[in-house]
């Protein structure tokens, strides 16, 4: 196909020149070469080799001037001291895409990324665009491409794969093809000098043979980019994801493995989140959820149907799903009655329906699948323990005890039926359908179904697990569309406050100033004055009811209640009194205080947004207040957001229940509170010289949010 992507032209190359390859089998380049040859590439094969005059078979050429023809794409195998010579001799000629299978370069430290650079002048210089290096090569099966070591078999897929790990994409690739799982495009990227990973998703994205993406990462160099790109993607076509290197362990190993800068893990959860990407915790879910979602109709809800031979896998099938946000609802009264004459008498039928080891595979994968998937009562499918050929292999050396002269391949060959129907069905009734059995590819029902783009899992809580990813991609199709909020024009009192602030050379606002311009934004602050001796004190009582607070507010003292220089709850002027002259005792120093009426709520979050070094701004929101570090309940998005995606956040943190209506409070006003983290976002991209901004606690008063605290560091 075609697209916006230079990777179309990059993937479908009419003639390939590789260096590295010889007559030796055991040589990686000779292994590169192989796949290429063997898997069916029916363009121009060109061999470079300084000695050899032919390779497998094919003419080999000294050196890129000597080809007959400039080839679209030269691969790369060759120790990297021999390597840049001749990636300036493809230049000269016209080559226009390379991959740089040979290591040696950033992962190695400071000399091995001045030798990355060189390369990438080099590219940069003839317009060259190039894979790796430190990579593993590219497959593209609709031209039948593969440039990795590994030999690929079977029909093209719908699964599009991108790895910072060679490993993931070309040594798996039995092991894929054991569980009937196929590639449409698989991409091993190594350290990225040029080529990147948001590239290759976002050519993905533009793929019509590619139903879902499936990304193991380890870094993201670009988030801005990467959070647009993969929000313009995930409405229509589901993309999952696997982070390692949020543990330090991890870090270190990404960065010895492809030069990777790993992040923080939980601003990379926040960054998934947001772009609406689905992540997993295995390299393991990466391929079977993505065939999952790859392969499969598209759910309409989350209503799952469970249909078993075994009590066992059908309770865990239906824990597992109502645990990820599925229901397992059970089936009307009519429906059950339609069912109960097909089932055993003592066989439940309610959802999930039990056949009890029924020896008729079919009832329960076609009359009853059937039945169950044209109800209306359900949005997807879960079934455990479709079996027939590979059932009766494990009985026969029993059976044949008491049947000696059936044999093995005519006992088998009973079992054999046509499944053309059964592997339809789920497409023909736009239900999707997920399996779990413990017979691999050996058994009929396992091999074609997989073979029919049904997943088959090797334990039903996996089989769950998949079900329950394509409802969270239901609900993600669900959001409003991406979008970047426009920003409010400067509050002239705010660049006031900063201005002062920087002109007496200030690392901090004091609290009063820091609420003040928030307010200048539209965030609701108490009503609080600043006093600065005893009698401005006594004229400010006046203003204000009973209880109050009264705290130190200078730029100076960020941290108040560990100094004691906060009280609460003051009921009477001379309690106020006694206060005051207590913070100037303890603060060593005459300090401006804050007054304000006690806000009354008992419900407290907090909200911030700070700058990271990977990530940017970056906004916070969670459960706060003396919960804030026993709770650690906090969700992260990169600034800034939308209303709508401020109201995402509210429902991503886990005691959600915060939220609602709880011991005789009324529901948190989500609207207001959605509306403060957004505007809260903005901030520091209307003044940039804002390093950090922490709002804790946010006191929810009847069920509105109102800050109590908040604290601005400045660049």
């Amino acid at each position: 196909m075609t697209g916006a992507s230079f990777l179309h032209s990059l993937m479908t190359p009419k003639s390939i020149a590789i260096l590295g390859a010889s007559n030796n089998p055991m040589k990686m380049g000779t292994m590169h070469a192989l796949s290429i040859l063997n898997d069916g590439f029916a363009g121009n094969f060109y061999p470079v080799h300084p000695t050899e005059k032919t390779i497998l078979g094919h003419k080999a050429y000294p050196s890129p001037k000597d080809l007959p023809e400039t080839p679209d794409l030269a691969i790369f195998v060759l120790p990297a001291k021999h390597l840049l010579p001749l990636f300036e001799a493809f230049g000269e000629i016209g080559t226009q895409y390379a991959i740089i299978i040979t290591a040696g370069y950033k992962e190695t430290g400071a000399a091995g990324a001045r030798e990355e650079e060189e390369l990438l002048d080099v590219a940069r210089k003839y317009g060259i665009r190039f894979i790796g290096p430190n990579c593993m090569g590219i497959i593209n099966r609709e031209v039948s491409l593969n440039t990795t070591v590994v030999p690929m078999r079977g029909k093209p897929g719908k699964l599009g794969f991108i790895s910072q790990s060679g490993t993931y994409v070309a040594q798996t690739i039995p092991y894929l093809e054991k569980r009937g799982i196929h590639y449409s495009k698989a991409f091993s990227l190594g350290n990225e000098a040029d080529v990147n990973i948001i590239d290759v998703l976002e050519y993905l994205g533009e793929d019509d043979q590619t139903g879902a993406i499936s990304m193991y990462i380890e870094t993201i160099r670009d988030v801005p980019r990467f959070l647009e790109v993969a929000g313009r993607i995930t409405p229509h076509k589901p993309v999952i994801a696997q982070y390692v290197g949020g543990s330090e362990a991890g870090a270190r190993a990404g960065l010895s493995h492809t030069g990777a800068l790993a992040g923080k893990d939980y601003l990379y959860d926040g960054l998934f989140r947001q772009a609406g990407v689905i992540r997993v915790v295995s390299v393991e879910e990466l391929y079977n959820l993505g065939v999952a979602l790859a392969e499969q109709p598209r759910i309409k809800g989350n209503r799952i149907a469970i249909l078993t031979n075994s009590g066992g896998p059908g309770s865990a099938m239906a824990d597992t799903c109502e645990r990820l946000g599925c229901r397992v609802p059970p089936f009307s009264q009519a429906f059950q009655e339609q069912i109960r004459p097909l089932v055993p008498s003592h066989a439940p039928c309610g959802n999930p329906v039990d056949l009890t080891f029924s020896m008729d595979p079919s009832l329960m994968t076609d009359t009853l699948a059937d039945m169950i998937m044209k109800s209306g009562e359900v949005d997807g499918l879960i079934m455990h323990g479709a079996m027939s050929t590979g059932f009766m292999k494990a009985v026969h050396p029993n059976v044949a005890q008491l049947m000696p002269d059936l044999s093995l391949s005519d006992m088998v060959a009973q079992m054999q039926k046509d499944l053309s129907e059964t592997v339809n069905r789920p497409f023909k009734n736009g239900i999707p359908v997920t399996v779990s059995s413990f017979f691999d590819r050996d058994d009929q029902y396992t091999r074609e179904f997989e073979d029919n783009g049904i997943p088959v899992f090797d334990g039903p809580e996996k089989a769950a697990r998949a079900m329950a990813a394509m409802v969270s991609y239901h609900d993600i199709q669900k959001r409003p569309a991406q979008s970047q909020p426009a920003l409010p024009e400067i509050a002239q009192n705010a660049k006031q406050i900063i201005e002062k602030a920087i002109n007496n050379q200030q690392n901090a606002l004091d609290e009063f100033a820091a609420k003040q311009l928030l307010a200048a934004y539209g965030i609701p602050v108490p009503k609080e004055r600043v006093v600065n001796s005893p009698d401005e004190l006594c004229a400010a009582l006046e203003k204000f009811f009973f209880p109050l607070v009264l705290k130190a507010s200078h730029p100076e003292i960020l941290h108040k209640t560990e100094k004691g220089l906060v009280f609460l709850n003051i009921e009477t002027p001379e309690a106020a009194r006694r206060a005051y002259t207590a913070i100037q005792d303890r603060a060593g120093d005459s300090v401006p205080v804050l007054i304000g009426e006690m806000i009354q709520g008992e419900r407290e979050f907090l909200a911030g947004v700070a700058d990271d070094a990977q990530f940017g701004q970056c906004v916070a929101f969670g459960v706060g207040g003396v919960l804030t570090e026993a709770l650690t309940d906090i969700v992260y998005r990169v600034a800034p957001i939308t209303d709508a995606q401020a109201a995402h956040m509210l429902s991503d943190i886990r005691t959600t229940k915060l939220l609602e209506s709880y011991r005789g409070m009324p529901a948190v006003d989500r609207a207001s509170m959605a509306d403060l983290i957004s505007r809260l976002s903005q901030i520091p991209f209307i003044h940039p010289e804002i390093r950090e901004i922490d709002i804790n606690p946010i006191i929810i008063s009847q069920s509105s949010p109102l800050v109590a605290d908040a604290l601005v560091l400045l660049k």
